[in-house]
């Protein structure tokens, strides 16, 4: 059984970010310039043990989140673009003969699962996408191979049609991060090309390394560490609930020893996660540096995070913003969906799925 990892849709869709605290949303269209233009996003919490370790928990809460996040989108397009964790993707790339016909290529990628994959043919979603032309020889293509356990799959698209909404993609979200990269990487000299950058997605609990060389991801990996800490540390400082301490993260209010006490060291400690994740790059690759590093997730919000970042490990780092060159909606506030933006990077890919530029 396939499911549409790669197939081209029709747009527009919405992408939806399903994260550890909340849902994301971002709702693009084109702007009759071959470029997008961003006709909304909304972010809603999600409800403590909704999703545990990346999978569904609790399929009322989340699809009790995605109504919240569609009602506050305001949008009437109901078809949607979502994403798997890579850690619930098995992914390999295999070289066949090139110009085999579809249905000849289908059995060879069922065979080559097979091998590779842990579990019954009959548990598992299976797609593939010629990647090009194998390396040294033209007579063979490389593919790409995903599958990923049907349960995981269907977990999500229940709680999307919970919500009222019609699941047309299936994704990845290390694959959405770098269809969105790539509006960032104009942002870098040459625009990234025979450069190598390490995209650091921080969010409430886990880091998310993915790193690009000439545009082309090479590593990918996570570490235990996020935005989750700094509201712990508010809430336990401040005697507030874990609801109230988020939302003076995010607003402010909070005491005035908040900045010395609190935040500047979780700013030192993040900036040592992120040095310790170009370390382990650094010593598990070939490559000896990285040239830039894009901070993204709710914890690239954090103002001046990216200077820090850039003191601790001396590598040009910037915080991704993949709305930057696009026409934004008069709806929308232009300042807030900048600060807002780090944390719709996978969102933002995935809405990319359903328009053709």
């Amino acid at each position: 059984m396939k499911f549409n990892l790669f197939k081209e849709t029709i747009p527009p869709l919405i992408g939806i970010d399903i994260s550890s605290s909340a849902i994301k949303m971002v709702e693009l269209s084109e702007d009759g310039r071959g470029g997008y233009k961003l006709e909304g996003y909304s972010t809603a919490p999600l409800a403590k043990d909704a999703m545990v370790d990346g999978n569904v928990g609790d399929l009322e809460k989340v699809a009790d989140a995605m109504k919240l996040a569609w009602k506050l989108l305001g949008s009437r397009e109901k078809r949607a673009a979502l994403a798997l964790p890579a850690s619930a993707v098995i992914s390999k790339k295999v070289l066949m003969a090139a110009g085999l016909r579809e249905e000849d290529m289908e059995a060879q990628v069922e065979a080559e699962a097979n091998q590779y994959i842990p579990f019954s043919l009959d548990e598992v979603n299976i797609d593939f996408q010629i990647l090009g032309a194998a390396p040294n020889n033209a007579d063979e293509v490389e593919v790409l191979i995903a599958a990923s356990r049907k349960e995981k799959i269907e977990d999500r698209v229940a709680a999307a049609e919970g919500a009222g909404l019609k699941v047309t993609v299936m994704d990845v979200e290390s694959y959405a991060t770098e269809a969105a990269y790539s509006l960032v990487a104009s942002q870098l000299p040459n625009s990234g090309a025979e450069q190598t950058v390490m995209i650091v997605d921080i969010g409430a609990s886990m880091m998310h390394i993915n790193v690009l060389h000439d545009n082309n991801s090479i590593y990918t990996r996570e570490q235990t560490f996020g935005g989750g800490q700094l509201t712990q540390e508010i809430q336990r400082r401040f005697g507030l609930s874990l609801e109230e301490a988020e939302i003076a993260k995010r607003k402010g209010g909070l005491p005035e020893s908040y900045e010395t006490e609190v935040l500047q060291p979780f700013i030192q400690l993040l900036s040592m996660e992120v040095a310790r994740a170009l370390q382990f790059f650094t010593n598990a690759s070939h490559y000896n540096r990285i040239d830039h590093i894009v901070l993204a997730g709710g914890c690239a919000a954090i103002p001046a995070i990216d200077v820090a970042v850039q003191d601790r490990t001396q590598v040009h780092t910037l915080v991704a913003n993949p709305f930057h060159s696009m026409a934004i909606n008069t709806k929308l506030k232009q300042q807030q969906a900048t600060t807002d933006a780090p944390a719709l990077l996978i969102a933002c890919g995935l809405a990319m799925r359903g328009l053709t530029i």
